[in-house]
């Protein structure tokens, strides 16, 4: 028997397993998808030979992508659930983002503004008592501030022009803008000081190469160890530092990694009349055996979509019906900066400037390579610009109506994507019951009945939606402000990439799955460890940071609770930031 199986190898499993491992418990970790142990060799640049959603190496799918097709699963409106499978997750194409959430996401809330946030639906915990985990986390991977280029000063420029001031801490007090606090590694020696590929090997060349490819996953710089590639993806940090914890920490023991191994079944017994977790059946998806390991405790990190489907299929208790509910994202949207001048929106790393709204959610700088500026530019939900739209942003601070940019437009946009600078919108997106994962009516796959993914875009609550607008407006704003000759609104279609929520913990037992230490609250010893725990979409800010603070979190909970282990983050931090006083000064005032 194992101490901890914890399923998924994305963006919490992995802190999850590292913890808990260099405390020397014996943790197993099943992935579903691909172990990519040397992506020098197996990733490339070329944008469609990875994103590709049919048989890129960064689909959701199994090992074998050109003869097997991708998992499916059942959505019944247009949108499309953009999820990867294989050792770190969608940390494989995440920008590194990694902000904390907005204080008014939590219990312990009562700034003036509280009452502009989701108050039905806050987290279960205090802020105060996340910080010490979101700085073990910076700490660990760590999270620095972003390295500045010329899209950044350009945005920046905009958002000094519609008098926005400069937020100086990691917390979001006020609306402001800032560097990005992100976990990607500054660059070092050669680094960032030229494009000649032969002077860009490590170790002539540390951190990130400004090559401008984060979306393809993160093999930069060339010739480094996995632990020192420039994007701390968790297969470039977390996994690492699970599999070798035998060495680094004192009493740890290395943790155990199964890839191509999906998961397909909770097995649980009753002890005491409490249902109990087990341990897990799982099914080699390359040679098609199943197996079956047990253990003390099993953690949930498969993902907003796979979780609730691994739960339903397992035929676990579900009394409340809110397994699958809740399903938040931030109601993206997408504005793009048309400029005279040099941006350098293709260089460097891809996303590191933001400006946040506390109440209403935040807007970040994106730069992209001319496949995915494409990409962008082209996927609306207003139909195509200037020919035939549904009413969407129709009026506003952008040129014409919102709508997808395609013809002579598109050519003289993808003809100098350096010329450009866009803004990706993200609300604070209200939970709602009707937004769920289900089991689907369609044939089931290999693994079972597949999920059924319901996501209303165009029934957001009335408070959602003002988001949005807001949001739309303040972004053209500021590109206007920085010298932008057109702004265009694309008004995104439905494409969750921050998904949340739908395991939540909460304050109310009727409407939540998760206790305030993220165990189920009618099955023992299951936890979940990823962003379908959270109790809201954080105010807005990109979910990774606090899915890592709370996986900490979680791991030192299990450690404590079922191992008769000493807390370890709890009341003391690892560092003493000036930072960290300042944000504890600001709180209590």
């Amino acid at each position: 028997m194992r101490d901890v199986i914890v399923i998924g190898a994305g963006g919490g499993g992995p802190v999850i397993a590292k913890e808990l491992a260099a405390r020397g418990l014996d943790v197993l970790v099943l992935e579903g998808g691909p172990r990519y142990d040397d992506p020098e060799r197996q990733w490339s640049r070329y944008e469609n030979d990875a994103n590709s959603p049919a048989d890129g190496y960064l689909r959701f799918g199994p090992a074998d992508r050109f003869d097997k097709p991708p998992w499916f699963r059942e959505l019944p409106q247009a949108s499309f659930v953009w999820q990867l499978a294989g050792t770190g997750g969608t940390t494989m194409h995440y920008f590194g983002n990694s902000p904390r959430a907005m204080p008014g996401a939590f219990a312990d809330y009562d700034g003036p503004d509280a009452g502009a946030y989701d108050v039905a639906h806050r987290f279960p915990l205090g802020y105060r008592e996340l910080i010490p985990y979101y700085e073990w986390v910076e700490a660990t991977l760590p999270v620095q501030t972003a390295a500045m280029g010329t899209k950044e000063a350009v945005f920046f420029r905009g958002c000094e022009g519609v008098g926005l001031p400069v937020n100086a801490t990691k917390d979001i007090l006020r609306d402001s803008f800032r560097p990005q606090e992100n976990a990607i590694l500054q660059p070092g020696g050669t680094a960032g000081r030229t494009s000649d590929e032969a002077h860009l090997l490590f170790p002539e060349a540390t951190g990130c190469t400004f090559c401008g490819y984060c979306f393809q996953g993160c093999f930069e710089p060339r010739r480094a160890p996995r632990n020192l590639k420039a994007k701390r993806q968790t297969d470039n940090s977390y996994i690492p530092m699970m599999l070798t914890a035998d060495q680094w920490a004192s009493g740890g023991r290395a943790a155990t990694l199964v890839a191509n191994a999906f998961v397909t079944r909770i097995l649980s017994e009753t002890v005491g009349g409490r249902v109990t977790a087990r341990g897990v059946r799982w099914r080699d998806t390359q040679t098609g055996e199943q197996h079956e390991e047990t253990a003390q405790v099993v953690v949930m990190s498969g993902g907003c979509t796979e979780n609730p489907r691994l739960y339903l299929n397992s035929v676990l208790p579900n009394p409340n019906d809110w397994v699958g509910r809740g399903y938040t994202d931030h109601y993206i949207d997408w504005l793009i900066g048309v400029f005279d001048e040099y941006t350098g929106s293709s260089k460097g790393a891809s996303s590191s400037a933001r400006v946040d709204y506390p109440g209403r959610g935040a807007l970040e700088q994106v730069g992209l390579p001319p496949a995915l500026q494409g990409f962008a530019a082209g996927f609306s939900d207003s139909g195509v610009r200037g020919v035939y739209d549904n009413g969407r942003g129709a009026t506003g601070r952008w040129d014409g109506r919102a709508g997808r940019v395609y013809g002579a437009e598109l050519k003289e946009m993808l003809s100098d994507v350096d010329r450009l600078v866009n803004v990706l919108v993200l609300t604070d997106d209200d939970v709602e019951a009707q937004n769920r994962v289900v089991r689907s009516t369609f044939p089931p796959d290999e693994h079972g009945p597949i999920p059924r993914v319901i996501f209303r875009q165009r029934e957001r609550t009335a408070r959602t939606q003002a988001n949005r607008e807001f949001l739309a407006d303040r972004a053209a704003a500021i590109l206007r402000a920085a010298g932008a000759r057109k702004v265009l609104r694309v008004d995104f279609a439905p494409l969750p990439l921050h998904v949340h929520s739908t395991m939540r913990m909460g304050l109310d037992a009727a409407d939540s799955v998760l206790d305030a230490w993220a165990e189920v609250r009618w099955v023992d010893r299951l936890f979940v460890g990823d962003n379908s725990a959270f109790a809201n979409s954080l105010g807005g800010p990109n979910p990774t940071l606090t899915n890592q603070a709370l996986g900490t979190r979680t791991a030192e909970r299990i450690f404590a609770r079922y191992f008769g282990g000493a807390p370890w983050v709890a009341g003391e931090s690892p560092v003493s930031s000036l930072d960290a006083r300042v944000t504890a000064a600001v709180l209590a005032a």
